[in-house]
């Protein structure tokens, strides 16, 4: 193999065809940054998050200037923390013994496709647990049951209740819940359905508003061990997010689904838990309680263990990607960039030459974060 990657990029491209059309269905629906190139490996970058800010008043003349309240802005930290690297030798004997030609490139092709699925499965398996447990709240009556059509719309529901925008909605599933999906009457059935994709090709389309995507990366997530807590009877305003809890034993942990007594129709995800017995406090995600809690302890129930389907508009998450730093006087023979058209991700492909063979990787760092977790829910399955 000359050392040289010119004659692989269009190899590299037909590879990363291949993987672009797998079951990778939330890279594809979040926000991805792929300009990360000022943030280094394990640094921190905070994102501005603006308050509502004061209520709308009434206009009063006056010959003062009245100031405006006083506003916090909030932050959401994103760290480049995963620098990933694949690679595979490739030695003079066995470029010849395989020989030049259709043989060759079909092998390239393969090789490098796997490489590149290995990172965009991992890419993929770490959006959906981080997402998982970055929800505001989760819809669903049943652990273990594939999610019905209703469960599809209180999807909606949460992300219209929370102010999420309307256009570029995604709910990625497992393939359980396609199966259940593509076996409901009134999708396939083409007079009732309006369009014969779902029966013929088992396209899901839209649903609700929403683009139906399947992912292998959904995770069923095991609950704590927590039970019989109740709240303080301190009371809780709406929109609260920290609640102290007291009499339970057992873990909480982050991604824990709880309801409140008086309020069941909510199920909250539990953002950060506690490990002893006793009393602590839990955080759930914004926006935070739906229902006042009054001045009484309130029980708490934790939710099954599940697999949490997904629901959300692109803005919820980001995804910040970029080519990994190497040293001046690298030994690599050359190197290039390669792009996934579908969803934007560059991946670095390097050679180094070696006595009778060369190396070659593919490499990537990243970073991910829920941004808004009031525009993402779970869909309980």
């Amino acid at each position: 193999m000359a050392n040289t990657l010119t004659n692989l990029i269009p190899v590299a491209y037909r590879a990363l065809d291949v993987v672009s059309r797998e079951l990778s269905g939330l890279v594809s629906a979040v926000n991805i940054n792929a300009a990360a190139e000022t943030i280094a490996k394990g640094q921190t970058i905070y994102s501005p998050v603006v308050p509502t800010g004061e209520a709308i008043g009434n206009i009063t003349p006056a010959m003062t200037v009245t100031a405006a309240t006083d506003r916090t802005i909030g932050t959401k930290s994103l760290v480049v923390d995963s620098y990933k690297v694949t690679g595979f030798n490739w030695t003079a004997e066995e470029e010849f013994g395989i020989n030049t030609g259709v043989g060759m490139e079909v092998l390239m092709v393969n090789t490098l496709a796997q490489e590149f699925r290995k990172h965009v499965n991992a890419i993929e398996n770490a959006l959906c647990l981080s997402a998982s447990v970055g929800a505001s709240r989760a819809i669903g009556a049943t652990a273990g049951t594939a999610p019905v059509l209703a469960d599809f719309a209180g999807a909606k529901k949460i992300l219209d209740d929370n102010g999420a925008p309307m256009s570029e909605r995604s709910v990625v599933i497992d393939t359980t819940a396609g199966v259940a999906l593509r076996d409901t009457s009134n999708l396939y059935k083409v007079n009732e359905a309006g369009d014969e994709a779902l029966l013929r090709r088992g396209v899901l389309g839209n649903l609700y508003g929403f683009a139906i995507r399947e992912s292998n990366g959904i995770p069923s997530t095991t609950k704590g061990t927590g039970i019989n807590y109740t709240t303080t009877n301190a009371g809780y305003a709406v929109g609260a997010t920290t609640l102290h809890l007291i009499t339970g034993t057992g873990t909480i942990v982050a991604g824990d689904i709880v309801t409140f007594a008086g309020d069941t129709l909510n199920k909250y995800v539990v953002t950060t838990g506690f490990a002893g017995d006793g009393t602590g406090d839990i955080v759930i995600a914004e926006p935070g309680l739906r229902v006042a809690m009054s001045a009484a302890t309130k029980a708490m129930t934790i939710f099954g263990t599940t697999t949490r389907n997904l629901a959300l508009s692109r803005n919820a998450i980001t995804l910040a990607t970029r080519l990994p730093k190497f040293q001046s006087g690298d030994q690599a023979s050359d190197r290039q960039v390669i792009t996934d058209p579908q969803t934007g991700i560059s991946f670095e492909l390097t050679m180094w030459p070696g006595q009778r063979m060369v190396k070659c990787e593919v490499a990537i760092a990243y970073g991910m974060t829920v941004i808004k977790p009031e525009h993402l829910a779970v869909i309980i399955g």
